[in-house]
């Protein structure tokens, strides 16, 4: 049985997470103040997954703020991000506007402020 040491972000307070793991699968989460905690340790020691936020250039220039809808598997970001700068859009646009669909894990790259 190996520990595995992670600090939690799910929340600003940070959380110091043990995670015993048995066979490559996680089974127990020492450390967390919330279920939220216990969850982000179980997921983060088997597939890591993100929110992508980038900027994609409007057909005028103007940058407009991008995410992902949903958290995206780690190992995918950067393939992700190519996408992300190959698109642009055209004006105007509004928050929740999405951009790309499915550009990863069923994820949809959706605006996230004003441009």
């Amino acid at each position: 049985m190996s520990v595995i040491s992670l600090t939690c972000i799910e929340c600003p307070i940070g959380c110091a997470l043990e995670v015993e793991m048995e066979n490559g699968n996680p089974v127990s989460v020492k450390g967390n103040g919330c279920p939220r905690g216990k969850l982000y340790a179980e997921n983060e020691v088997v597939c890591p997954k993100r929110v992508v936020t980038s900027t994609v250039r409007a057909k005028n220039g103007v940058m407009v703020p991008v995410k992902t809808d949903r958290p995206v598997k780690k190992s995918e970001i950067f393939e992700i991000m190519k996408k992300i700068n190959q698109t642009t859009c055209e004006l105007p646009v509004k928050i929740g506007d999405v951009l790309v669909e499915n550009i990863s894990d069923e994820a949809n790259l959706v605006v996230a402020g004003n441009a």
